[in-house]
């Protein structure tokens, strides 16, 4: 990506080095609504409901699962890119690679609220773009407490992005996903779930959490993990528009998604794999929803609530 000497984000809080004490359990937010408008298009055009969208949602996990995934989509406080963690990243990153990768993910953040401002600008609509939290360690959230071991997540709750840097790390050396597209595409696919919460996704499923099955949850889980892998890819189409991204770069995030896909984690982690766990998709799905958005650019081809996907 040719990232350096473009925009940084100023919505940023830096609070490395503070701890995060523990509030005693991992609490759920609410979420925004956007006022008025009958949907989305994006900046090219094309149309997208949200009000179909979200009926047909409401109407699938009404009548076919009675879930939350909001209960389940990590954790229990918000959207997170790898599931199952239960050890925290070794080591850190080093004071100068830190310093650089605070400043990559100050401009892929920025890189986000423009794509994100334009298209919701095409409905005359603001986009209230949200704040990254970069911690080391723990951190206390609007969801709860949380470690470095949850890796990336977004809490709508407080409608903040949560990042310790050295997960960039662990990215690389335990997942085998290196470059700075796969990187890029950790923080859009957290950005993913920031859209689902404004457009109303995820309040929806959070008013019908009370009755779910384990499987059921999980089932759906996976379809909110793969749109938010797709709204990532809608990111990536645009950055793509503006001739940021170089030769291999897509390489890199189709990688990254396949690296993280539950069958692909099982298999590795305990030598085979129980599909009716998976909560955040295979391999094959996550990457195909990313590669999905980005080839379209546009909205409703992330419908992963309809049909097979």
């Amino acid at each position: 990506m040719r990232w350096q000497g473009r925009r940084q984000s100023d919505n940023v809080e830096d609070q490395r080095g503070e701890g995060g004490g523990f509030p005693g359990g991992i609490g759920r937010g609410g979420g925004f609504r956007l006022p008025g408008g009958s949907g989305f298009r994006t900046a090219r055009g094309g149309g997208f409901s949200g009000i179909v969208i979200l009926a047909a949602i409401f109407l699938f996990l009404k009548f076919c699962t009675n879930i939350d995934p909001m209960q389940i989509l990590v954790g229990e406080g918000g959207g997170q890119l790898v599931p199952g963690q239960s050890q925290a990243p070794s080591g850190g990153t080093s004071v100068k690679n830190d310093d650089q990768m605070t400043q990559f993910a100050r401009t892929v953040l920025a890189e986000t609220e423009d794509v994100w401002s334009g298209i919701f600008q095409a409905e005359g609509q603001q986009y209230p773009a949200p704040t990254m939290v970069l911690f080391s360690g723990q951190v206390r959230s609007a969801c709860g407490f949380a470690s470095a071991a949850s890796g990336p997540f977004y809490c709508p709750g407080d409608k903040k992005l949560y990042i310790d840097l050295s997960f960039y790390d662990e990215l690389e050396q335990k997942f085998g996903a290196s470059g700075d597209f796969a990187q890029a595409y950790v923080l859009a696919h957290e950005v993913g779930h920031h859209i689902q919460n404004l457009i109303g996704v995820l309040p929806k499923f959070n008013a019908m959490r009370q009755s779910m099955s384990q499987a059921d949850a999980n089932s759906m889980s996976v379809r909110v993990e793969l749109q938010a892998d797709c709204f990532a890819g809608i990111w990536g189409h645009f950055t793509k528009q503006q001739g940021i991204l170089e030769a291999g770069d897509l390489e890199e995030a189709l990688n990254a998604a396949q690296q993280i896909g539950d069958d692909n984690l099982q298999r590795r982690t305990q030598g085979y794999v129980v599909p009716e766990s998976f909560n955040h998709g295979t391999s094959a799905q996550r990457a195909n929803w990313f590669k999905r958005g980005f080839d379209s650019g546009k909205l409703e081809s992330c419908d992963t609530f309809s049909g097979n996907i």
